[in-house]
Order: structure tokens, then C-alpha cells, then sequence
């Protein structure tokens, strides 16, 4: 597995903290500062990659480290500077070297680096031939981003170990480029390890895969539980003897939890003019599930800036007509996550919205905001719909490599909008035992429907049902 190691420090690593950190392997290495998204990459003479400095990042928001990296690190109070030395596969040296690099970085700056006892000061003597260090496999080349570990004509493949794989920086760029060069991501990690759910949103969809060892079968998807093989270059399902995929006990045998979360799944639609500010609509809904506003935003993990509405608006107005994908956190006493995308539409900016909390045994989602949400947003927001659900899965809302059943429907919201061109009439008589609460003035309603309280799944016919009556046969509009 490659290894990284993280240098959590109070002060900003400049050119003299990078350039100790460079001299950890000693004479006789290169750098390389040509791959994008990463500020060095020290190589050995033969031309092997070591150990990849991405940017430092400046994190100012709590509980990042924590969310990440686990209770195995503690971070210098208030903002600090997160800084990730990456190890190649390709090179036994690599993994000490990188320890090197960012401990070099911790002593000179402060701070502390994970995981606990891989950072050193010591010069890590480098193979100067790949012969000489028994070396007989090479990394990704020709081109590729320099944390790809294994590159073929339809695969990158990244190696992992972390407590909890992020949608990083180098990540969301390895993402993007296999995706220009019509490649599949394939990340492979140890068992035990979880992915961020916005990691696990960026993955879904083949044919990109969380690959999982395990001691008994091998590799399987951490998504779908199929067994895997390494097949002409990638990673595909093993077949049973009747060409059916097999999937793996591990994956099939979780641990049973009653922690749950709550999944709040809305669209708005605004005009788009200069005096447009987005994120109020997300805050609201915050505001309304957890009692305060959103921690912090970012385009990547670790979320590192202030809760800023104005601040994300600019980003977005800067990437127009492009669509711009953000990340928003909570405060660590509620976990709450929500992706942001941001796009142009017919009718002017769309921002589609899901947030995420999560809950303990012990704590009731508050399902009674529901309805005073939906009117908010509805009144002031401009809501299109809303689909809110309920699943058991975990508090951190961390996703494990074991089946977790999916989220059973709460209730939905379709915006004055929707119900004009529905009609009224027409939406306001599902075929369903419920009946919809009208939102906002008579002359131009939204509507809200009850559908259960996310423990039946009975309510998964139901809302199919109400949606197919929605977008069936409509009064003529007059």
C-alpha cells in the first residue's frame, strides 16, 4: 500500500522548511516540480519517484483532523497547515523517506504528524538503481499524476491506507483525469479502512471501484461486495460457474448498528443576476436540522475554510457556465456533511443540495423540522423539490466496506413551481392515503407529503407512485 504520512503544523511550510524537508534522502536525489497538483516530487538518479509534497493547506475549520485521520492525532489549536509527503510503491526506501520529510517539516515548524511514530529526521540512504533495491516493478509513467501507483490502457489504480480515504486534493485531480482519458479509478485498501461520503459519491458508478483486500477472497468491490480478479488490466467481478458474480462474505456479514442518518436532498433555482448569493438555502436547511450554520466549505477534503455564502458564490460565478461542485461540514458535535453543485439552467442558477447528518443510539433525528424546513425554503428559497430520507449507517457517516441497507423515504416537497405546472388539482390528490400540506399563499402553493418516519420501506412504492402521478397527465394550465 502506498503511505502517507501528514504533517499537521501551526505555521505555513515555506521554501526553507520544504528545502530540509528535500534534503531527507540525502545527495543524489531529484526534484521534480513539473506534475500538477503537487509541489515536488524528490526522485531517485535513476529517475524513479519517492515521495510526492503536495501543496500545504491552510484548515480552518475544527474537527477536520479528527474526521480524517482519527483519535491517533491531535492538531496545533486553531488553523494549521496540512501538509501530505505521499510514498510510491515503486521503492522500499519510500516509505521512511516520506516519515523523513515530514518530520524535518514538524520539527522545524511545530505541530505533530500522523500516523503517530512514522515521522524521523534521519537521512534515509536511496538506492541510486532500481537494480540495486531489488526493484523490479515500476510506478505509473508517461504523464500520469505521480500518486497513481498503477497505470494501463484502462486503469489507474491508487493504493491506500488511511483510517478514512477523502475526496483530497490529488485525489478529485486523479479523479478528473481518468476520466479525460476514459480510464476507470480503481482505489485499493486494506480492510478496516472506510471512505469519506463524498469520496464515496465521487466513486459511484462504474467504472470507477473501492477495491478491498481481504485475507480470504482475495479483493472485493467495498461498494457492491463482487469478488475481484486482476484481468487484463484492471479490476472485474469473478464469475461463478453459471457466470454469475460472487460476492464476498466480508462483505456481506456487517456489524449491525442503530446509529442512523438523515439525508435532506433539495433543489432550488435562481435568477441569475448580480445581486445572486448562493449557500443560503444549504444554511437554512442547517440551521434548521442542527441549530447553527454550516462549519466550513471547500472543493476538496479537508474542508479548510470559514462557512462563507459570499465567498462560494464568487467561486461559482468564476467557473460559470461551468458547473462548480462544492463540500460543506458541520460543527464535530453533529456530523453533518452536504455536497453543493452549483449549474446553469433554462430558468436561471440551479444549486442541488444533500445533506447528510448523523445520529447515535441514543439521539432522535429531528424529523418534526421537516415540514417547517420544507416551508422555508419553499417561501424564501426558491425549492423546486425536496426527498428526504432516513437509514441506519454510522454517526460519522463514514462508509465501511460491508452492505448497509438503503435510506427509506421520510417525505417530499415539490416547490410552487412544480405545482403550477402539475396543477393543483392534480398534485394535490396522489393517488396515496396521505394528502399533501399546502405551503406558502393559496394562490401559489408549494406542497409537502408525508410518507412515514424512515422505518418502512413500504414508503419506497409510495413515493414512486406519487412521483409517476406527478409527471403523469396534468390539468391544462389556465
Amino acid at each position: 500500500m502506498t503511505k502517507d504520512v501528514i504533517a499537521l503544523t501551526p505555521k505555513m511550510p515555506d521554501t526553507w522548511a520544504l528545502l530540509a524537508g528535500l534534503y531527507a534522502g540525502g545527495p543524489g536525489l531529484s526534484v521534480d516540480t513539473g506534475h500538477d497538483g503537487a509541489v515536488v516530487q524528490l526522485c531517485a538518479a535513476d529517475g524513479r519517484p519517492l515521495v510526492s509534497l503536495e501543496a500545504p493547506l491552510l484548515v480552518q475549520v475544527p474537527g477536520e483532523a479528527e474526521r480524517l485521520l482519527g483519535g491517533q492525532v491531535t492538531p496545533p489549536e486553531g488553523p494549521f497547515w496540512w501538509t501530505e509527503a505521499r510514498a510510491s510503491t515503486a521503492a522500499p526506501e519510500a516509505e521512511r523517506l516520506a516519515g523523513s520529510v515530514a518530520g524535518r517539516l514538524t520539527t522545524l515548524l511545530g505541530g505533530t504528524a500522523w500516523p503517530p511514530g512514522a515521522a524521523s529526521t534521519e537521512v534515509v540512504p536511496v538506492a541510486q538503481d532500481a537494480s540495486d533495491a531489488g526493484v523490479s516493478a515500476r510506478p505509473a509513467a508517461g504523464g500520469a499524476h505521480p500518486t497513481v501507483d498503477v497505470l494501463t490502457e484502462s486503469t489507474a489504480v491508487v493504493m491506500c491506507d488511511r483510517p478514512v480515504i477523502a475526496l483530497t486534493a490529488w485525489l478529485s485531480h486523479i479523479l478528473r483525469a481518468a476520466a479525460e482519458s476514459r480510464r476507470a479509478l480503481q482505489i485499493v485498501t486494506p480492510p478496516g479502512v472506510r471512505l469519506s461520503l463524498p469520496l464515496r459519491t465521487a466513486l459511484t458508478g462504474a467504472p470507477n471501484r473501492w477495491v478491498v483486500k481481504d485475507p480470504d477472497c482475495g479483493y472485493y468491490d467495498g461498494l457492491s461486495g463482487a469478488v475481484l480478479r486482476w484481468q487484463d488490466g484492471t479490476f472485474a467481478p469473478a464469475r461463478d460457474a453459471s457466470g454469475e458474480a460472487v460476492v464476498a462474505e466480508a462483505f456481506t456479514a456487517p456489524a449491525l448498528t442503530s446509529e442512523r442518518q438523515l439525508i435532506v436532498a433539495f433543489r432550488t433555482v435562481h435568477n441569475a443576476d448580480e445581486n445572486l448569493v448562493l449557500g443560503h438555502a444549504l444554511s437554512a436547511a442547517w440551521e434548521a436540522l442542527t441549530g447553527a450554520a454550516p462549519a466550513g466549505w471547500g472543493t476538496a477534503e479537508p474542508i479548510n475554510l470559514p462557512w462563507s455564502a459570499r465567498q462560494l458564490t464568487d467561486l461559482a460565478r468564476e467557473r460559470a457556465p461551468e458547473p462548480t461542485q462544492l463540500l460543506a461540514v458541520g460543527d464535530p458535535a453533529r456530523p453533518a456533511l452536504a455536497g453543493l453543485r452549483v449549474s446553469r439552467v433554462e430558468r436561471g442558477v440551479a444549486a442541488d443540495a444533500t445533506l447528510t447528518l448523523g445520529y447515535g443510539a441514543d439521539e432522535a433525528p429531528p424529523l418534526d423540522a421537516i415540514e417547517p424546513l420544507a416551508r422555508v425554503l419553499a417561501g424564501s428559497h426558491g425549492l423546486t423539490h425536496m426527498l428526504v430520507t432516513l437509514r441506519r449507517g454510522r454517526r460519522d457517516l463514514a462508509v465501511p466496506a460491508h452492505f448497509e441497507a438503503p435510506p427509506i423515504p421520510v417525505s417530499y416537497a415539490l416547490g410552487a413551481e412544480g405545482v403550477r405546472s402539475a396543477g393543483l388539482a392534480h398534485a394535490g390528490r396522489p393517488p396515496l392515503a396521505v394528502r399533501p400540506v399546502q405551503l406558502g399563499p393559496s394562490s401559489g402553493p408549494a406542497l409537502y407529503y408525508p410518507l412515514g418516519d424512515g422505518t418502512d420501506a413500504a414508503t419506497w412504492p409510495m413515493l414512486e407512485k406519487l412521483t409517476a402521478h406527478l409527471e403523469g397527465p396534468r390539468a391544462p394550465l389556465g
